[in-house]
């Protein structure tokens, strides 16, 4: 079964490249353009992870990884933003719940997106190793 990823980002070139250059690496996508839909499929579709645009029509990214972090159905899928807003939202996107932040800038859309690639294969293979652990723990 492979890996769902869920992309939420309004900008239709960066949502269509991230999704191509994310299906031919094996996972299979769903993808949102505003807030709302995201929110809505990932309520409906629980990814394994979700890819977060702060910048978001009908319901900003902020706002919409407060209800995710806040909905026992979805609480716990990792969420990694990517946004055009500066590294300094970093820390406070990471207390709010964020495994990861990138700029959009700095990920080399042109290669592939292999930083994304990257940063989300690392964060489904630690979040699989802490669930593991956890139920070696409790058996």
């Amino acid at each position: 079964m492979k890996t769902t990823v869920l992309l939420i980002d309004d900008s239709r070139f960066l949502r269509k490249a991230n999704e191509l250059a994310l299906a031919r690496s094996g996972y299979s996508v769903l993808a949102a353009g505003d807030g709302e839909e995201g929110l809505h499929i990932a309520c409906e579709k629980v990814p394994d992870l979700i890819v977060l645009d702060m910048m978001l029509p009908k319901m900003p990214g902020q706002q919409l990884l407060h209800e995710l972090k806040n909905d026992p159905r979805t609480s716990g899928i990792p969420v990694i933003v990517l946004s055009s807003l500066p590294k300094s939202n970093a820390e406070r996107l990471r207390n709010e719940g964020a495994v990861a932040y990138f700029e959009k800038a700095s990920l080399g859309i042109d290669q592939g997106s292999s930083k994304l690639i990257e940063a989300i294969g690392n964060v489904l293979s630690s979040n699989r190793s802490a669930v593991a652990a956890a139920a070696k723990f409790s058996n």
